[in-house]
């Protein structure tokens, strides 16, 4: 068979504006992937492989699934929270975010946290959190506050729709349904719960009037409760400034936030009965202290009446006494001021009598009785020498038993008596 005049055909290539070099391709695939939102912030289950810390203080790993694989770091500021507890065979949970290694020519997982998802996992990684924040001292006994017995205002950290906020506000209606109640929603399982619980115990504390905080959950598989034994949120019960009330679990179940907490009940509805004082119980203990108050009263009322009457039976005997005194000291004084009146009265009867006779003696009435009389003029004025009248005069001549009026007639002097001249 002849080939002459036979042409191969010919692929065209790539033209030469669409070369790329091997870090340009690497940098679309880089922009590719990181530009992806679901690639951006992802929570990936498998299990742990080749788990090794370097000296750096960064972590290497591998995610295994039923085909595939993917290579993962955890960066120094991300291992707070990972202390010895992962092991290859592990089940865990890992979040972050997937790009490219450019010098490896790989995508890997950049994760921010590694959650343990088995049961042998789960158990080694809350021991060790455990004695680290016992040491700590945040399940210091010492710490834990006492709950206010009569609330009046409590604040509910859960999910808005799950079973444990029915059951709260069931028992809190039947308890006592004049206490306020303020629902702060948050997510109370899966990877994005602790985030959202502590930052609803940051809005809690926030609040005035809080007396207490409830942080519940209903029931489900023991995976659950994992969010409860977070850090983040250990962290947050305790540094919470209201005390706090755990009911995130079953009977045999127990969480890191139920030690950090100041009370923790096994379920929602305990919870809520250890918070919501019985309003029934309240009555009953209302009109037992009313009994208790009344009795009280009636017996110090009868106390002080006793008192009273004790007191008024010696402050008669006392006024008796004291009248008894008195009185003798009253006639004692009685009959010296008799005496000293009538010795005053003899006394000034005496003086009177003395008085009286000696005003006799200088009376004018005592000289008219002699046979004396007083000149007087018109004008009341006593005549006592014959030089003050003069022939024509008027005057009164006032006797012993009366008074006449005479005219003077004629004026002798003292010489002219003594002649015989009238």
């Amino acid at each position: 068979m002849s080939l002459a005049g036979f042409k191969l055909p010919i692929s065209p290539g790539p033209s030469a504006h669409s070369v790329k070099t091997v870090d340009e391709l690497s940098s679309i695939i880089k922009d590719t992937i990181t530009s992806a939102p679901a690639l951006r912030n992802v929570a990936v289950r498998g299990e742990l492989q080749n788990f090794k810390k370097h000296s750096s203080g960064h972590v290497y790993f591998t995610l295994l699934g039923s085909e595939s694989r993917i290579s993962a770091v955890l960066f120094r500021s991300h291992t707070a929270g990972i202390l010895t507890w992962p092991e290859d065979g592990d089940e865990v949970m890992v979040t972050g975010s997937v790009d490219v290694y450019a010098k490896g020519g790989a995508y890997q997982l950049y994760a921010t946290r590694i959650l343990p998802l088995g049961l042998g996992a789960q158990s080694r990684a809350k021991e060790e959190l455990r004695l680290a924040l016992e040491k700590e001292g945040l399940f210091d006994p010492r710490l834990k506050r006492p709950l206010p017995k009569y609330p009046s205002k409590v604040a509910i950290v859960t999910s808005p729709t799950g079973a444990a906020i029915q059951d709260i506000l069931k028992v809190s209606m039947d308890r006592a349904p004049f206490i306020d109640i303020v629902v702060i929603p948050a997510m109370v399982q899966g990877v994005d719960a602790p985030p959202q619980v502590a930052r609803a115990l940051s809005l809690a504390a926030g609040l005035k009037g809080v007396d207490c905080l409830i942080l519940a959950r209903g029931g489900g598989a023991r995976d659950d409760l994992s969010p409860f034994d977070d850090e983040r949120v250990v962290r947050a019960v305790r540094m919470c400034p209201i005390p706090v009330v755990t009911g995130v679990g079953h009977q045999t179940d127990s969480s890191l936030a139920d030690l950090a907490a100041d009370a923790a009940l096994p379920t929602p509805s305990a919870a809520a009965e250890r918070v919501f004082p019985d309003s029934g119980e309240i009555r009953s203990l209302l009109f037992h202290r009313l009994d208790l108050v009344s009795a009280g009263a009636a017996r110090v009322c009868d106390r002080f009446f006793t008192i009273v009457e004790r007191y008024g039976e010696r402050l008669g005997r006392i006024m008796e006494l004291r009248i008894g005194e008195n009185e003798t000291t009253l006639d004692r004084s009685l009959k010296s001021v008799s005496v000293g009146v009538k010795m005053f009265i003899e006394r000034n009867e005496s003086i009177l009598a003395s008085s009286a006779s000696s005003l006799d003696a200088l009376s004018p009435l005592a000289v008219l009785g002699r046979g004396y009389s007083i000149c007087k003029k018109q004008d009341g004025a006593v005549i006592k020498s014959a030089s003050q009248l003069s022939i024509g005069d008027a005057v009164s001549l006032v006797f012993k038993d009366g008074a006449v009026e005479a005219g003077i007639t004629g004026v002798m002097a003292e010489s002219d008596s003594h002649h015989g001249q009238v």
